[in-house]
């Protein structure tokens, strides 16, 4: 390894399996110090266990490197708060913020429940939201002390957040608005030396192994394992380094080999009439402006 992320602090959360797990192990093996936090709950979010936490943490240990385990709960104001207590008290900062933790509750849009609904909004959403927040004011009051950070975040979305999935409404809207949460942080914190980016990964996790389990067996012959989430850990890592510098406010994909720069929305054609269109004028310019337009891509799973 090259060392990218010696004397680092990385907070990585949901990181007791899958993704989280692969990132702090591989943020462990550039030099970083690692927070794992993990609830160490079940697939749908339910029951709470210590256990993978801790391993990853011993896991990161034994391999000589140096990691802490953090088992609050990041969806509210007090865990969110002591996990960046947790960095500063074991380490004595805090470089790297990696939001990952999450769990789906799928259910097509007329059985989701209201609890689901609730549910997968605040472990992605609200999970994100305040870990960067607690994070962004340490980094803040940082560089108002005349200390300005090399800071990094990374965000988790998903495909289902930018092209939407059949069955996961809750789980792509929280994704969705994971991107537009990515942005307002990019633009509001970069005075502060803190750099936002976001990615849609594709990997197999627990999360994903039913959905996509048609694709998702790792090869038998023992070759390039294209959904092992340890491929995407390298840009996350990148992503949380100093030698990231200058990329803020972007979304990546990550599958496999492949990396993508995500463009998002942007204006497509358009008509200005410069005076107010009646509803037929206004509908039949905006079938004119469509037929100009690049079609949408497609929503995952729809038929």
């Amino acid at each position: 390894m090259t060392g990218l992320c010696t004397a680092r602090v990385v907070a990585v959360t949901g990181a007791g399996r899958g993704l989280g797990r692969a990132h702090a192990l591989a943020f462990a093996a550039e030099g970083a110090q690692v927070v794992v936090n993990d609830l160490g709950v079940g697939i749908d979010g339910t029951g709470r266990t210590a256990g993978p936490a801790q391993q990853v943490a011993d896991e990161i240990r034994a391999r000589g490197g140096h990691s802490v385990a953090h088992t609050g709960d990041i969806t509210t104001a007090d865990g969110a708060a002591s996990l960046v207590r947790t960095a500063l008290d074991t380490y004595g900062r805090l470089d790297t913020l990696v939001n990952n933790a999450g769990f789906p509750r799928d259910r097509m849009l007329v059985n989701l429940g209201e609890d689901d609904w609730d549910a997968v909004l605040r472990v992605h959403l609200k999970g994100h939201f305040l870990p960067l927040k607690h994070a962004a004011a340490h980094w803040r009051a940082e560089a108002k002390g005349g200390r300005t950070p090399e800071a990094r975040v990374v965000n988790t979305s998903s495909g289902a957040g930018l092209l939407g999935s059949v069955g996961q409404g809750n789980y792509s809207a929280a994704k969705a608005g994971i991107v537009g949460l990515t942005l307002v942080a990019a633009a509001e914190l970069r005075r502060y030396g803190v750099q936002v980016n976001a990615i849609a990964p594709a990997a197999r996790t627990r999360m994903t192994e039913h959905t996509f389990a048609h694709t998702m067996a790792a090869p038998a012959d023992g070759g390039f394992d294209a959904m092992a989430p340890e491929n995407v850990s390298p840009l996350v890592v990148w992503l949380g380094s100093a030698a990231s510098g200058g990329v803020t406010g972007r979304v990546f994909e990550a599958e496999g080999g492949r990396i993508t720069v995500m463009e998002g929305w942007r204006p497509g054609p358009t008509a200005d009439k410069g005076a107010r269109w009646s509803p037929a004028e206004a509908g039949e310019t905006a079938l004119k402006l469509l037929a100009e337009a690049e079609p949408p891509q497609p929503v995952y799973g729809a038929q």
